[in-house]
């Protein structure tokens, strides 16, 4: 048994995402960022930072949304792995990880538009530099693709890459005919609409785009 506990739209979707494409049960309990309850002595044992995601499962518990894909794809979905041996393993590990390097822009971007709400926080050049940033790393992973993944077939790098170009629309325009192509395979993925059927009431990202403001 999976429980996942999760905040819509937040990295908790790529593990929600991941046991979709698997076929793993997993129960959700949702969390709010807006009240307390992240915060809780009984969270925080869980999640010491108190983040989502956070799962339990068969009594141990991980809270990091990167090892937890790795994870669940070594133990529970090989088909989503590439196991040691393989030749695509660097790739793939590889892959994996640098879904971070865009989430970190994702990060400081929902910070300047939405976190900090008073302007004089704000910063339109720092919002105008990681969009680029943000930009460029989800080109580089859109023309990386090797038909279904960047690893050929489908795997969990693809899932954490994803995540990062479904919240990436919130800020950059897919004007690249690559990040085009890989948003409409994505769209077309029912293992990814379920989760987003399962997602829950938006929370985080209440506009479609977030324009930066001028300098």
């Amino acid at each position: 048994m999976i429980i996942l506990h999760h905040v819509a739209q937040a990295r908790s979707f790529r593990i929600l995402w991941l046991c979709e494409e698997a076929g793993l049960p997993c129960t959700l309990r949702h969390h709010s960022f807006f009240d307390k309850s992240l915060r809780s002595p009984e969270f925080l044992a869980l999640s010491p930072a108190g983040r989502v995601p956070a799962v339990e499962i068969e009594g141990q518990v991980m809270f990091e949304s990167g090892a937890i894909l790795e994870y669940l794809a070594e133990t529970r979905a090989p088909g989503l792995n590439r196991p040691a041996g393989d030749p695509d393993r660097i790739r793939y590990l590889e892959w994996l990880h640098f879904a971070e390097t865009a989430a970190v822009s994702l990060a400081i971007l929902t910070q300047h538009h939405i976190v900090l709400r008073q302007d004089h926080m704000r910063s339109p050049t720092v919002m105008k530099l990681e969009a680029k940033r943000l930009e460029k790393s989800l080109i580089a992973a859109a023309r990386a693709r090797r038909g279904d993944g960047v690893c050929g077939a489908f795997s969990a790098a693809d899932v954490a890459l994803g995540y990062a170009l479904h919240i990436g629309r919130r800020f950059i325009r897919f004007d690249d005919p690559a990040l085009q192509d890989w948003d409409r395979a994505l769209q077309a993925r029912p293992a990814f609409q379920a989760a987003l059927a399962k997602d829950g009431v938006p929370q985080i990202y209440t506009k479609d785009f977030y324009e930066a403001p001028d300098v």
